[in-house]
């Protein structure tokens, strides 16, 4: 039986700065650090960050830039594997390793609603109540005591 290996015991081949830098970098930057780590560390790295959900695309572009030995030996079965499917993954996701899978967020570009065009401009803003009022309520003359 295998003994019982858990990813958080894990510790990571690089400083947590250079790690926050590879999450925040593009895929120009990620490029640019990873050619900054030994090959040795860079297997590691790849393993390190494909075993955690979040880093898992930087995990893969990482191993597409290792040899598979590095790999195989960084990682065992899981680094061979993680090798072909770096090998195997389509380089616009490997470009993008850096940036989230968000979806984009589009603007309107026409109204959200059309104006209901007025009928008359010049009658006031209450012409229709008053309207209705003059016919249910029709104006009654006062009678002045002295009128009759």
């Amino acid at each position: 039986m295998l003994p019982e290996h858990h990813v958080l015991d894990d510790p990571c081949p690089v400083t947590d700065q250079i790690l926050g830098e590879m999450y925040r970098a593009g895929a120009h930057g990620l490029n640019e650090l990873i050619a900054t780590v030994s090959p040795t560390a860079r297997a590691l790295l790849a393993v390190y960050c494909y075993r955690r959900a979040h880093l898992a695309s930087i995990g893969l572009a990482i191993a597409a830039t290792c040899e598979e030995d590095d790999l195989t030996s960084s990682g065992g079965n899981a680094g061979a594997m993680l090798f072909e499917r770096s090998r195997k993954a389509p380089q616009r996701q490997l470009a993008d390793a850096g940036t989230s899978n968000r979806r984009k967020i589009t603007l309107s570009v026409g109204p959200l609603r059309t104006p209901i065009p007025e009928a008359n401009k010049e009658e006031p803003p209450f012409s229709f109540l008053s309207s209705v009022r003059t016919r249910l309520w029709p104006k009654v003359e006062e009678q002045t005591p002295g009128s009759d």
